[in-house]
């Protein structure tokens, strides 16, 4: 795809697609960065549900009334939205869908409330239409609270304002304004309101987290933060009460929680950011048609049950087959790259999913709750990875500073008996003991890592990643969709740009709509080229074989044509060969280069794959791995099993299906390159998209340089307390001195932070 341009089909198709529909305007509106396409824009996606919610939004609307506040409407989740060139373009789709009235999108929320004219607006077709453009539409998941950026937003604008407003009720006390001046009082009673003000809606936002976190046994970064703010605070209040100017330090308190409040802010944004991209709920279980007609959520199937399964629709109990024979893939359950025929009486495991055109029956032989799939698909909660080195520096800074603030203060009360000024010069020292090193510096730098990520593809969801990263040594790799691509590849493209328009609108048909890998892959290739219209008629399909429509067919080489039985997939007219395609189950297209780099950082990488041994062993051999890094014929249980007795406190997991999730659950980190499945994307702690595994080099690489980073912000900020903590304890800090020392420490603090890690933007 590079000599087009384009990094992947995906990409080259909704460029096309774009450009098609009139809508060119979106790559002028879009970040400058976006997330590639993948090869969900082409599969068979089952909408069942949503015309389901359709019908249920307008049986809440009587036919009869169609007035604006009981015109039908839907809220849906949107998966993919990134920028404002998105809204843009979702807006203009559903436009120009009959029927369309409004549409409001949410980029924040990742949501869009539809509102359409009965009888002529499908929701289904919409979404169909979306998928094409890469969004996926899903029904909406259960109400959220406010997202915690939204939260802070608030409060930083609110202290921002009283921050402002301290400074200018303070300015005039350093600039020589005398205490018998008429509004000297004044102006201190302001600086204290609004100083309390700030602690009120800033400040207790730390003390509370510094409290649960005590609470709990940790040492959070809050803890020194919110002693840094009660202490100037109490000192302020005290020093106002008692009219000593030399403890007042509300400027101090307004601009350093306004500072720390940003800080938060920007590490939490940038999270939530990538999370919105997924769906909050995937539509699955799917709704089960069963043989006597009525549509059944899977969680309610039981034993002895008959259900009709479309193309596409994964099975959702272990069931026994009643039709003839049928095509099932088993990737996403054990890894088996080829697809599988079963036939009647054979047993269908839990996962399986239908690759045959049309419906066939399945009699249940068990319930929801005892099936295979319902146990990998089951959530799992894991609490959040304690930062332990950021611990050692809370806890050192913390006995550091409260070492010194006693010992100043025993040594200025031994030395003066003044307990003002020994008072004085304690609360100067945990003034300007300013923990913005970690309070500020250390979140932007995990926000600018993420922000640097996204622009490689990678998309960290959990605030916690990085503090597992550092104890990473193994990589553990799924093989069928991991380090391999999710479809086999066309070895002989110019076998499709070479036929003619008959031939391609035949391939169109026998291919459109077919969850076979090998017709995705055909499709690709063939929506790149053109608009081509399928031939009219009906597909018949020979499972195991082939496909036929009219004259043409497609299938397996020697199965309609008068040749030898061969691997290659022959396109037939009347059974002379038209066209022959070579497939081959490749690697990602850099895995052997990316694995020999991981390597050299002192990264072991192993593979554990359902698919069979002679495959593993060969693919660990392309990729240039250790013969005994390579396990097959494993079993979900299996996997989760190795994982826990040789890489359970070290290993990051990459998975991308269902037969993954019980290793996720027991992997230090864990990370996916598919997120259109709904199956383990919502428990991952980063995805990547494309069709490499170059983002996995780039977390390392980013993440060194943001380590190196905060040690360098480490050791300016224990200069910066040497000198100012030695003025405070030499009785040489007042307001003033701290006012002007704690922006200008602020300022270099960050100066430090954008300079060490604009190296991770420079690829």
């Amino acid at each position: 795809m590079k000599s087009s341009g384009f990094c992947c089909a995906g990409c080259a198709y909704v460029y096309r697609l774009v450009h098609e529909h009139g809508l060119a305007s979106y790559y002028r509106l879009k970040d400058e960065v976006t997330a590639p396409a993948d090869a969900a824009v082409f599969q068979p996606r089952d909408y069942g549900w949503l015309e389901t919610a359709q019908q249920d939004a307008e049986s809440i609307v009587p036919a009869s009334d169609q007035t604006r506040q009981n015109i039908p409407e839907l809220t849906l989740d949107v998966q993919g939205i990134s920028c404002v060139g998105c809204v843009w373009l979702i807006e203009r789709v559903f436009q120009q869908q009959p029927g369309a009235r409004d549409i409001v999108v949410n980029a924040q929320y990742g949501t869009m409330r539809l509102r359409w004219t009965r009888g002529e607006f499908s929701t289904a077709g919409f979404a169909r239409k979306l998928q094409t453009f890469g969004y996926l539409a899903g029904p909406t998941g259960i109400a959220a609270p406010e997202p915690e950026s939204r939260g802070l937003v608030k409060r930083i604008g609110l202290c921002a304002a009283f921050a402002m407003n301290v400074m200018l009720f303070a300015f005039p006390a350093y600039f020589g304004m005398e205490r018998t001046y008429e509004y000297a009082r004044l102006f201190g009673l302001l600086t204290l309101m609004f100083g309390t003000l700030s602690f009120l809606v800033g400040g207790t936002y730390f003390l509370n987290r510094a409290f649960r976190a005590l609470r709990e046994g940790a040492m959070h970064i809050d803890l020194p933060i919110a002693i840094g703010i009660l202490g100037a605070y109490l000192g302020s209040l005290y020093g106002w009460l008692a009219g000593e100017d030399r403890f007042v330090y509300f400027d101090f308190v307004a601009t350093f929680i306004l500072l720390m409040l940003i800080g938060r802010w920007a590490q939490v944004a940038a999270i939530e950011r990538n999370q919105r991209r997924l769906l909050s709920q995937q539509p699955k279980p799917t709704r089960i048609r069963l043989l006597d007609g009525t549509n059944l959520e899977s969680e309610k199937l039981s034993a002895g049950q008959v259900m009709l399964l479309a193309p596409g629709q994964t099975v959702p109990v272990e069931s026994r087959l009643l039709a003839e024979e049928a095509l099932f893939s088993l990737a996403s359950i054990n890894g088996e790259a080829e697809p599988r025929t079963f036939r009647s009486g054979q047993r269908v495991p839990a996962g399986a999913v239908s690759l045959s055109r049309g419906e066939f029956q399945l009699v249940a032989l068990q319930g929801w709750s005892e099936s295979l799939l319902a146990q990998l698909l089951a959530p799992s909660e894991r609490g959040s990875e304690r930062h332990l080195f950021l611990e050692k520096i809370v806890r050192g800074y913390l006995i550091g500073i409260l070492a010194i603030a006693l010992l100043a203060g025993l040594g200025w009360w031994f030395a003066t008996g003044e307990a003002v000024r020994t008072l004085a010069v304690v609360t100067a020292v945990l003034v300007v003991s300013c923990p913005c090193a970690i309070g500020l510096a250390f979140p932007l730098a995990d926000e600018m890592a993420t922000v640097a990520l996204r622009r490689r593809g990678v998309f960290v969801r959990a605030a916690d990643l990085w503090t597992k990263l550092s104890r990473v040594r193994k990589l553990v790799f799924d093989k069928t969709g991991t380090l391999t691509l999710e479809t086999p590849v066309l070895q002989n493209p110019e076998a499709i740009s070479a036929l003619d328009a008959s031939a391609r609108a035949a391939l169109l048909a026998l291919v459109h709509d077919n969850p076979h890998p090998i017709s995705q892959c055909l499709l690709e290739h063939l929506l790149m080229l053109g608009r081509d219209e399928p031939l009219a008629g009906d597909v018949t399909e020979v499972i195991g074989q082939g496909l036929e429509i009219g004259a043409w067919s497609l299938g397996r080489a020697g199965w309609r044509e008068t040749e030898p039985a061969g691997a290659e997939t022959v396109l037939a007219r009347d059974g002379e060969v038209v066209a022959r395609f070579r497939f081959a189950d490749t690697a990602r297209p850099d895995a052997r280069m990316e694995l020999a780099a991981l390597r050299a950082r002192g990264l072991d990488a192993f593979i554990l794959s359902g698919d069979g041994n002679a495959k593993v062993s060969k693919l660990a051999a392309e990729l240039a791995l250790p013969g005994d890094h390579a396990c097959g014929e494993l079993t979900p249980q299996a996997k989760a099993d190795w994982i826990a007795m040789h890489a359970a406190n070290d290993a990051l997991m990459l998975g991308d299906g269902a037969n993954d999730s019980l290793a996720f659950d027991r992997a230090l980190c864990r990370g996916t390159p598919v997120i259109h499945r709904g199956v383990l994307e919502r428990k991952a702690d980063f995805y990547y998209l494309g069709r490499g595994i170059g983002g996995l080099r780039a977390l390392f690489e980013i993440d060194s340089i943001r380590r190196r980073t905060q040690i360098s912000i480490l050791i300016f900020s224990v200069a910066y307390n040497l000198l100012a903590v030695g003025l405070a304890i030499a009785g040489r800090m007042n307001p003033l001195v701290a006012a002007v020392l704690m922006p200008i420490n602020s300022l270099l603090t960050l100066l430090l932070v954008t300079s060490g890690m604009r190296r991770a933007f420079h690829r």
